[in-house]
């Protein structure tokens, strides 16, 4: 008789890791679409499971993926991973940039801007807005008057804002920087009667 071999439940039994956490972040440049899971970790980043300094081989895109992490000072404390489709190499770099901007901007947000979903050890947290809050919070903006811009600032400033919650300022660099704003340029479509997109036919004589 054959050896039996011995069941794959032990197996996956010894390799179970402990409860993770990860956050969730979407980013997308030109036809190229990014989804990125950060977690707590020691710097690895892999982009369709492949690390990132090999899978973009100019050093223009590798500064545009690690541009995030460099700004928020969390090059060295967060793990990175990737799923990148669509467009080009230069696409999927724009698109993985903005998708780790905004898995940090996830992180750092307050509780009432997540949303966590938990299964088996793993919670993934994503992004979440209430419209509802946010239409009551613009109207209660209150409306500045000419007198009332001459005397002090009625609440203070984001300076110390950010100098009193360091989560708040990390999301300011981010947002200064302009990893979170999408890129909005898309190569401009052919023209019927035109050889491009402007460039019209060569002028014949004969």
């Amino acid at each position: 008789m054959a050896d039996k071999k011995p069941p794959v439940a032990d197996k996956k039994a010894s390799k179970t890791k402990g409860p993770r956490t990860f956050y969730i972040g979407t980013g997308r440049r030109k036809t190229a679409v990014a989804r990125v899971r950060i977690t707590e970790g020691k710097g690895q980043i892999l982009i369709n499971g492949r690390p990132y300094d090999e899978y973009f081989p100019e050093e223009k895109d590798r500064a545009a993926v690690v541009g995030p992490l460099k700004v928020t000072e969390q090059l060295h404390r967060l793990d990175v991973f990737v799923n990148a489709k669509g467009g080009g190499v230069t696409g999927q770099a724009g698109a993985v940039s903005q998708g780790i901007a905004r898995a940090i901007k996830t992180m750092f947000s307050p509780p009432e801007e997540q949303r966590a979903y938990i299964r088996d050890n793993v919670t993934v947290i994503r992004p979440y807005r209430d419209e509802a809050k946010e239409r009551e919070k613009a109207k209660a903006i209150p409306v500045k008057t000419a007198s009332s811009a001459n005397n002090q600032p009625v609440g203070p400033s984001e300076e110390t804002a950010a100098a009193t919650d360091p989560a708040s300022g990390i999301i300011k660099k981010l947002r200064e920087s302009g990893y979170l704003t999408r890129d909005a340029r898309m190569k401009e479509r052919k023209k019927y009667g035109l050889r491009g997109a402007r460039r019209g036919t060569q002028f014949s004589k004969r």
